[in-house]
């Protein structure tokens, strides 16, 4: 793999991937929905609709078309933190993708109609979302539990939100949040790093003339001052019980609270493992174990951990029949006290890091998902971990670690509850 940096600030990773004809470019943009401080709520999802509406050399139907026609495909999406837009092409046509992707972020042009057209899907796309009480409720969930901060936004926003962003918004919002110092550009292609980085950094120059150098950044960066205050740096440790009846045939539910951020680095791989151990996509997590293949009480559950710059989120989500909601809370509130306060046995732990070690090599092997991580970790971190750092950082975990962690997150008295009924 090879990184670096341009003098004007853009990061960039590429990845040789041998034997493929495919290759996969993104540009990741530390700007999302926690950047919308003086916008409407949601602007930045819009942002990311609209670009393709339209740049300074090309119109909508030219953007669909520039890698449509070659076979290719261009896609983007928004987070609390990240506008990242993406392309999967034959390797030959990188340029052509690279080009656009730069275009896309540096030159949109925001016309009136297109946008006027592109209000009304966001529109339905948030009254659809609306509508998937499972989708929703994480949503929700973050907007409680970060409440009074920049995280608590909703991604999508709302309707009336979104009626009230304006065209120069959008281009205020790009100019001043879409700058070269927070873009990182990933590849991963079955092509020679270097004759790549010459060609790819030529393809930029173009979208970053007016750019001004800007100093580098320390390596790897450091954890931002913090907003939130100790313990997952929230103002007070916020803690609700809320039902909301959605007049639904079934409940969705969430357990969960504030978590290690991206960069308290032990106790979020702590916590990655503990996630996957009680949780995790494989049939034999303990949760998957008692409350499904046991009991038979839920449809699915699982663990999701979201790590942010200052703090993070982990919860349980489950859907279950309504009837089946207090015998659930139970048995998941005696797996997390078993989980908080007996340490599991070294060869339980073993087995559990092999297991996880190849769920991240499975995952790894997408060339996709190894090309959107080599961004989030270039802008997050200014460096990509290799996979034996990565390893070696599990292999480090105890038991005692993950009691320690469980202690912290799992805790009845830091646990909210959101159920839709």
């Amino acid at each position: 793999m090879l990184t670096g940096r341009t003098p004007y600030g853009l990061r960039y990773a590429l990845k040789r991937r041998s034997g493929s004809s495919v290759a996969y470019v993104a540009l990741t943009i530390r700007c999302g929905t926690r950047d919308e401080t003086g916008f409407p709520g949601g602007t930045a999802h819009f942002t990311e609709h609209t670009i393709f509406k339209g740049t300074a050399h090309k119109t909508a139907s030219r953007i669909n078309s520039c890698l449509e026609r070659v076979g290719g495909d261009l896609n983007a999406y928004t987070n609390k933190e990240e506008i990242v837009i993406h392309a999967t092409v034959l390797k030959e046509d990188i340029g052509r993708a690279a080009r656009l992707l730069f275009e896309l972020a540096r030159t949109p042009s925001f016309p009136e109609t297109e946008i006027e057209t592109e209000r009304g899907v966001v529109i339905e796309e948030i009254h659809s979302y609306k509508d998937s009480h499972a989708d929703d409720i994480f949503d929700r969930f973050e907007e409680m539990l970060f409440k009074g901060h920049p995280l608590g936004g909703l991604i999508l926003g709302s309707a009336a939100t979104v009626r009230k962003i304006t065209p120069d918004m959008l281009r205020d919002f790009v100019s001043t949040r879409f700058t070269p110092d927070r873009m990182a550009f990933s590849v991963v292609a079955d092509m020679d790093e270097k004759k790549l980085e010459a060609s790819l950094l030529k393809d930029a120059m173009p979208f970053f003339e007016d750019a001004s150098p800007v100093p580098a950044p320390d390596s790897p960066m450091s954890a931002p001052e913090p907003s939130m205050t100790t313990e997952y740096r929230l103002p007070a440790p916020l803690h609700f019980n809320k039902t909301v009846d959605k007049r639904s045939h079934e409940a969705d539910v969430i357990i969960g609270g504030l978590a290690p951020s991206l960069y308290e680095t032990s106790e979020r791989t702590a916590l990655t493992l503990l996630g996957n151990i009680l949780g995790g996509p494989g049939s034999n997590s303990l949760l998957n174990t008692s409350l499904r293949e046991k009991h038979g009480w839920v449809y699915g559950i699982e663990t999701w951990y979201n790590r942010y710059a200052e703090t993070g989120s982990f919860g349980i989500s489950f859907g279950c029949d309504k009837a089946n909601i207090d015998k659930c809370f139970s048995e998941i509130g005696k797996i997390c006290s078993k989980v908080r306060e007996k340490p599991f046995t070294p060869s339980f732990l073993k087995a559990a890091k092999k297991q996880l070690y190849g769920q991240m090599a499975i995952s790894s092997d997408f060339g996709e998902t190894s090309c959107l991580s080599m961004g989030k970790n270039l802008m997050a971190f200014n460096k990509i971990a290799t996979s034996s750092e990565i390893m070696e950082a599990f292999d480090a975990i105890t038991p005692d670690d993950l009691c320690s962690v469980a202690a912290k997150v799992l805790d009845p008295d830091r646990l909210s509850t959101l159920v839709y009924l």
